[in-house]
Parts: structure tokens; sequence; C-alpha cells
């Protein structure tokens, strides 16, 4: 269980406060070669963040990030909004990769195999020339992949393999569950791409204690301080320069924004539109609550259940916007709303840091025993019914509107702890760590000429 605000930190979260903000030279840096798909131009993914923050702060930290990418080709759909974040002094390496949805399909069909186990497992072959001859060029002294794509950590198991350095592997959430991928063949591959990762890894990091407990369990022969934890985050130079508008979303109307994809099963609002039936039916009047989905890609099931429980014209779904303005549609929305089922109880959806740091209320319909829900706790949100309980949600929505959206207070300290410049420090450690126990730090004789 994750420990309350101010409590000692468990092992398995990484400590920073040795190591300071201290711009060092480019000539005193350490380098590492991050690997990663999403990356700006890559539109509509907030896992973009985590990497893009990590390149803009790490430097701070001693450490000069190398990315290696994907061309923009490879993106089914891309925005230029967020590549003016990419630091000038970082160098970003785009090497081809073929989606199989796109690129290899014939009259929109393509061979699974090649699919497996993503849609750009084509970026392998690309990137671990490019990644071998990066490690030689930048003299790197460590490596670093991210998912979902998990392609990325095939990648990085090679060049782990050909350069003998050490890699952290980020999975941010678990890649291999029972029932998930639905294709049992994917499901496999995840599997074993996991499982090597998991033995050849320095560092297996997670974003959630939920999900490092999985891991231990799983891999009881991997040194569970190998396991570590490095939560998501806000940036909060990105925020500082959003001017959020003080008029409401829809004056008169109190409304609650879910910011993102709604997916069918992990996010199903099956019982959020039944609650808003039963709100109705108990004398809710229609005008004064406003459900918006922000960019949800399965609108066509929002808008049947809407229709189906006759509350369509409490609900509002818009198209995407780019990041910054996101932020500010946050900043003015009157409660935030989280789905999460409790199939992802070890799971923490990224926006939570965002919205914690736009300081709205935050309506939570996810499993109380989940991570989600004890992170909120943690820092005073406790508006939370299960994603399936269409009475609990109604309950809680007229708990909400019967505050007319007030907000609890949260401590600068709380918020302050949740931001990315913070987990970048925990990164920096993290690295430093590494390859300081290293058994060889010859360069260039781990790299094959």
């Amino acid at each position: 269980m994750s420990p309350k605000f101010g409590e000692a930190r468990p092992d398995y979260i990484i400590r920073s406060r040795s190591i300071q903000s201290q711009h060092p030279t480019r000539a005193d840096m350490k380098r590492i070669l991050m690997i990663a798909y999403h990356f700006p131009p890559l539109r509509g993914s907030s896992g973009i963040q985590r990497t893009l923050r990590f390149a803009k702060y790490l430097s701070e930290f001693g450490w000069q990030p190398i990315v290696l990418t994907t061309s923009p080709s490879a993106y089914p759909d891309t925005s230029d909004d967020q590549l003016a974040d990419v630091p000038d002094g970082v160098p970003v390496h785009r090497v081809p990769a073929l989606d199989a949805a796109r690129h290899l399909a014939i009259a929109n069909r393509y061979p699974g195999f090649l699919a497996r186990p993503d849609r750009w497992r084509s970026w392998w072959l690309t990137a671990v020339p490019v990644g071998v001859r990066l490690a030689r060029q930048h003299r790197v002294h460590a490596l670093w992949s991210t998912c979902p794509i998990a392609t990325a950590h095939s990648i990085g198991h090679t060049l782990q393999r050909l350069t003998n350095l050490p890699w952290i592997a980020d999975f941010r959430d678990p890649l291999y569950q029972a029932d998930y991928p639905a294709d049992p063949k994917t499901r496999a591959a995840n599997r074993a791409i996991e499982a090597k990762t998991a033995r050849r890894a320095a560092r297996i990091v997670l974003t959630t204690p939920g999900a490092r407990r999985l891991y231990v369990e799983r891999y009881p022969d991997v040194a569970p301080e190998r396991i570590v934890v490095i939560e998501n985050g806000y940036d909060d130079e990105t925020f500082g320069a959003v001017e959020a508008e003080a008029a409401p979303l829809n004056p008169g109307a109190l409304t609650l924004l879910h910011s993102g994809i709604v997916y069918p099963v992990e996010r199903d609002p099956t019982a959020l539109m039944s609650a808003l039936r039963r709100l109705l039916e108990s004398g809710i009047a229609r005008d004064c609550v406003r459900v918006r989905f922000r960019a949800p890609v399965h609108e066509r099931l929002i808008r049947d259940l809407a229709a189906k429980e006759n509350v369509s014209d409490l609900i509002e779904v818009l198209p995407a916007i780019d990041y910054r303005a996101s932020l500010a549609e946050m900043q003015r929305a009157d409660a935030l709303l989280l789905l999460q089922a409790a199939n992802c109880n070890e799971q923490i959806p990224a926006k939570l840091y965002e919205y914690i740091r736009a300081r709205r209320p935050i309506v939570a319909l996810t499993d109380p025993a989940g991570d989600t829900a004890r992170t909120l706790a943690r820092v005073g949100f406790d508006w939370v019914a299960p994603l399936d309980d269409a009475p609990a949600i109604a309950s809680l929505v007229a708990r909400f509107l019967s505050t007319g959206g007030s907000l609890p207070s949260l401590s600068e300290a709380v918020v302050a702890r949740h931001s990315r410049r913070a987990k970048t420090a925990e990164l920096a450690a993290l690295l430093s760590g590494c390859v300081e126990s290293a058994a060889q730090l010859t360069y260039p004789s781990r790299v094959p000429e």
C-alpha cells in the first residue's frame, strides 16, 4: 500500500533528495539513449508526456538524453503542437517503422504475425543498427526503453546484449495480463518480451505500487530492489504557460470533464449514463449538469449509451484539441472525471496528475481498493464510486452538485510532489545508481565496431 504523504517512503520508491538541479555543463554529463515510440509529433496519447518531460529535465540532473524514436509516418495521427517542447539540446533520431494496419494491409487485412507484439514490429529492424551507432557515437552510459509499445523493449533488449550497457525498462503498466491483450498470440508475445526483459534489465520501472507488487510476485527470481516505482506527473512549466479563462465551460450548469480516451471495457461509461438517468428521475433539473467527453475516440459508444438512457442533452462529445488547450480546459471545468475499471487496479491514468495540478475537484469512478483511489485519498479527494455501480455514481454526482463545485484545499507540497521535474530527479538517481554498480565502465569495448 502506498505511504501517506509525509511518511517514510518504501525502498522501491526512488529517493532523490541528494540529487539537486544544478544545470551541469554538457562535458560533465552522462548520456542516456532513450527508446520511445510515443514522442512528438504523435497526437492524442498521454504517454508522450513521460518521455518528453524526462528528456526536458534530465540535463538538470547530470544526464544528456539522446532520443531514438520512429519517423512521423509511423504515427496514425500527428500534430506539431508539442514539437516546440523538445529541448534544443536533445538529439532526436527518427527511424522508419511500418504500421502493419496501414502500411502492410490489403483490403484492410494483414497477417497477424506482422503485428505481434504490436503493429510497429518492423521498428526493431531499423532502430537496432542506429541504436548501436548512437551508443558508440555519443559514448552512452545507459539505455532506457519505454512501453506501451512492446517493440521498444525488444529494441532495448537487443541493444543491451550488443553493448552491455545498463538498461532500464520502463513498463509503466503491466505489459502482460491474464485477459489482455484479447488475442492469445499477442498476449503470449507480450508475456515473452516481459519475461526476457525482467531477466536482463538492470531495473524494471512501473508507475504504481500495485503494478510493482504484481511483478515482484510474478518474477520471484528477480531481486525485489530491481523493481521500482516512478509515478507519472504533470509539467508545471507547461501549466504555467497556459492562460486559463475564468469563464466556466457551461455557464449555469456544473460541468464534469473527462479528458482523453474512453475505453469500452476499462473505462466503460455504461453505469455513468444510467446514473444520470437516475438523477433526472430523482428531480435533478436537466439544465444543471453536463458531462463533457473531450477526444474520447469511442464517440459512437458514448452517444448510443446516452440515447438509450435518454440523457443525450446532458452529454457533450468534442474532438481533440492541442495539449495546452486541453490543460486550459481542465482548469475551467467544475470537476474532472476519471473512469477506471477494477481490472485496472494496478494502474493510474496519467491524466490524474494533470488533474491534481489543475486544482479542480476530481470525481473518480473507480474501485476504492485500487491504486487510483489510494492516490486520490493521499491528496485529499474522497469522491470515489465504483465504475460499474450506477446507484453509487448517482449518489456521488448528487453530492458534487450539492457542493456547487467547491474545492478541497491542496497544499503546495502535495501538488509539487507530483511534478515531472520531481519524477525526473528520481529517474536520474536510479540511472546514477545503475551506472555506478555496472561491472564494466570502460568504453568503447562494450560496443562492437
